[in-house]
């Protein structure tokens, strides 16, 4: 690491900052948000929060609640999360971050799973819980009385290893995994963010960090809530992304940094232009996952560079990359160079290291006597995928990335979600950059669908921009036209016209159930099967 954490958890990074500027801004929002839940927006010191947050953890260590137990919190990301979160972090309590879109199924199976002693939602979102099993956990709102503790409790402090929150991953082949996240894997992804370095060097006490993506993943609650209690700055959390209001709730927060996730500059980009835009103090914008061919645009038209970073839940900031420190323009799916802490390889299946410029996939570790220091603690209740995971003393990321002579890392696709067709490995985004360039297409996703001759072939939804009388007639027409742009093997055999794209809560396209409707629209015929007409393209 590039210096010595001088805390043992999120909770010590808040109070150190809270008492050397108790006057200074911790977490605010301007009315320009329109969020429902505060209209006028909100300002908060880092002082007057301490005071309610010690009141809280006090109520909390009454009701016997300390290091052993979890508790759910369904409080989006508003400063009642913040308030929660650090009370019960200053315990030793884990927390278990609920996306407030989740299904009464998948809360049940969080709930099971993590074993939570409690579930605390907002008063406007208790209903959410109606059709769910809770197991264990009691439920109660922001206002209510706080029940005994039920939990084993070992103690009522928080130490470095201790877990500290509970994320699960997005369960794209399968049930979402509980990653255990310790302090010291916050500490650490905040201490990585913060040294990033180049066009993203920061400044103490002087930064403000707007996002809209939820405390619910590691980026928000790593980077923007414990790297901005690490530096003293100021978090605006708004609860998700608005185009329309985007740029004037930067100028009016006074932001200097904002993050989002790649498909966020596409949409602004579509916007009218507007004085507003360019009022704003915004340095920088950590954004990974940005199309290239939106970035440039967006740096000229908004003045902002964008900072492409490579990361995982599992791995934090013990393994990350960054292009913070690269000279404008760097190439397409570029992440950057790993930071020095962090061991990579590349391998194909058989585990051996690739070539020079050929995908294979990345296999990271921390340097040291420790290869998981800073990593994610396992997958809760699951010691086998955990094992798997860590197979060879590496973790295996299933992330398909390439390296050039200059030692800069780009992603060329996930492991899982690559179409192998004939013994051919077909990277998705690939084939969806290709189908871009066709100005009738306003959205897509490509994914595999089995085949029974050729193993899987390659599937896209498309969103058309206007609206189409023939869909089997367009879907044709587009196929034609990336056969122009891509070798045979790589163009679509099934397309489905459809009106919007499944996406996560974060704006990401939701692959695994893309790969599920894409199997059920084949087999009940609701895709135009393309695979003869790709073979004549290919003969003539």
């Amino acid at each position: 690491m590039s210096r010595d954490i001088p805390y043992r958890s999120p909770f010590d990074a808040f109070a150190a900052t809270a008492a050397r500027r108790p006057d200074a801004p911790f977490l605010l929002a301007p009315a320009a948000a329109a969020l429902p839940y505060a209209p006028d927006g909100f300002s908060y010191a880092y002082g007057l929060f301490k005071a309610e947050v010690d009141r809280l953890r006090n109520e909390y260590a009454a009701a016997g609640y300390g290091h052993g137990a979890r508790v759910a919190l369904l409080l989006e990301n508003r400063p009642v999360f913040f308030l929660h979160w650090l009370a019960l972090n200053a315990l030793g309590v884990s927390i278990v971050p609920i996306n407030p879109d989740v299904r009464p199924d998948e809360l049940s199976y969080q709930l099971e799973l993590s074993e939570a002693d409690l579930l605390v939602a907002t008063p406007d979102r208790m209903h959410l819980t109606r059709d769910a099993a809770l197991g264990r956990a009691r439920l109660i709102d922001t206002d209510g009385l706080i029940p005994l503790c039920r939990s084993e409790v070992i103690r009522q402090t928080p130490e470095f290893n201790d877990e500290c929150a509970l994320l699960f991953t997005s369960g794209s082949t399968g049930k979402p995994k509980g990653c255990m996240l310790s302090n010291r894997y916050f500490l650490q992804v905040a201490d990585w963010y913060l040294a990033q370095g180049g066009v993203a060097e920061l400044q103490a006490d002087r930064e403000i960090n707007l996002t809209p993506l939820p405390m619910f993943h590691m980026n928000a609650l790593g980077c923007s809530a414990v790297g901005m209690m690490v530096l003293g700055g100021a978090v605006v959390p708004l609860d998700r992304f608005h185009a329309t209001r985007w740029w004037q709730c930067v100028a009016e927060s006074g932001a200097t940094i904002v993050h989002c996730l790649g498909v966020i500059p596409a949409i602004l980009l579509q916007l009218p232009t507007s004085e507003i835009e360019r009022q704003h103090r915004v340095r920088f914008a950590f954004a990974p996952g940005v199309d290239a061919r939106h970035r440039a645009t967006f740096e000229e038209r908004y003045r902002i560079p964008i900072v492409e970073a490579w990361a995982m839940t599992e791995t934090g900031g013990a393994a990350a990359t960054t292009t913070a420190r690269e000279p404008a323009g760097f190439g397409a799916r570029c992440v950057g160079r790993p930071h020095a802490g962090m061991e990579h390889r590349l391998v194909d299946d058989q585990g051996a290291d690739v070539a020079l410029g050929k995908p294979g996939e990345l296999l990271v570790r921390a340097k040291g006597d420790d290869p998981r220091a800073g990593f994610f603690s396992g997958y809760l209740k699951d010691k086998d995928a955990t094992a798997a995971a860590w197979q060879g003393g590496w973790f295996h990321t299933g992330d398909l990335v390439f390296a050039d002579e200059d030692g800069l890392m780009y992603f060329f696709d996930r492991k899982k979600t690559i179409v192998r067709r004939s013994g051919e490995n077909i990277g998705v985004l690939e084939v969806e950059s290709a189908l871009y360039m066709d100005t009738r297409i306003g959205g897509c996703a490509v994914t595999p669908v089995p085949d029974d001759i050729r193993g899987e072939e390659v599937f896209a939804f498309i969103v058309p921009n206007a609206k189409a009388d023939d869909t089997e007639a367009l879907a044709t027409s587009i196929v034609t036209a990336c056969a122009e742009r891509l070798a045979y093997h790589k163009v679509p055999g099934y397309v489905a016209i459809v009106d919007e794209l499944p996406l996560s809560s974060t704006r990401k396209l939701a692959r695994g159930e893309i790969k599920t409707l894409a199997a059920a629209a084949v087999a009940a015929g609701r895709a135009s099967d393309l695979r003869k007409l790709k073979a004549k393209l290919r003969q003539g």
